[in-house]
């Protein structure tokens, strides 16, 4: 079963948009790991479920190396990277879901998607599980145009991306890192909402 590469394309407003967004509730992972609300195998089965989505080879392979040092089967993580979730525990599922969704969504996931998270798992173990998915999606839209360039100067024909791209997208990370940075502690300081939603999605379910 091999991974899809490259479904996802994202531009720097986007790249931008999930540095902020990611820097906002990566803490929210660490301090659930560290409680032990959330494993380490439950943070590698939403990255591979999110990279699945998503289509990033380089993160694939990390990931897949991450899991089985972790214990994963190798079963396992190959049906998680071709988006087979049957052997998924139980009590993941729920934030597995998710995370397929908000990658589809680009993070734009809808409320009653998120309101289910919470729902299930309560508010802060599911802020938890939104720092993982933050985390592996800022992976993701960095590691597709690099995982592209990679293999472009390998020779290697490389159709959903050009080279102008890949090292705008590659470059862009040194001037937007610290403004995404800034940026979150601001949002922090002054209590801005964590989470936004899609809102075309979200009036069509209400309609």
């Amino acid at each position: 079963m091999e991974q899809r590469l490259y479904n996802k394309i994202y531009n720097v407003k986007e790249f931008y948009v999930a540095l902020y967004k990611g820097l906002r509730t990566f803490k929210y992972m660490k301090r659930n790991k560290k409680n032990n609300q959330i494993s380490s195998h439950f943070i590698e089965r939403i990255m591979l479920a999110v990279t699945e989505v998503n289509g990033c080879e380089i993160c694939s392979y990390a990931h897949t190396k991450i899991a089985l040092e972790e214990g994963m089967s190798d079963k396992e993580i190959q049906m998680l990277l071709s988006g087979v979730t049957e052997e998924i525990p139980a009590d993941e599922m729920t934030a597995i879901v998710f995370a397929q969704h908000y990658a589809d969504m680009k993070g734009q996931p809808t409320e009653v998607a998120w309101n289910r998270v919470v729902n299930v798992y309560g508010l802060e173990k599911a802020l938890g599980i939104l720092g993982a998915i933050r985390t592996i999606m800022i992976g993701n839209i960095y590691g597709i145009p690099l995982s592209a360039f990679r293999s472009r100067m390998k020779g290697k024909k490389i159709e959903k991306t050009n080279l102008f791209y890949e090292i705008k997208m590659i470059l862009s990370i040194i001037p937007l890192l610290p403004v995404a940075f800034i940026h979150s502690l601001i949002s922090n300081v002054l209590n801005a909402p964590v989470i936004d939603f899609n809102a075309q999605q979200n009036a069509k379910l209400i309609g």
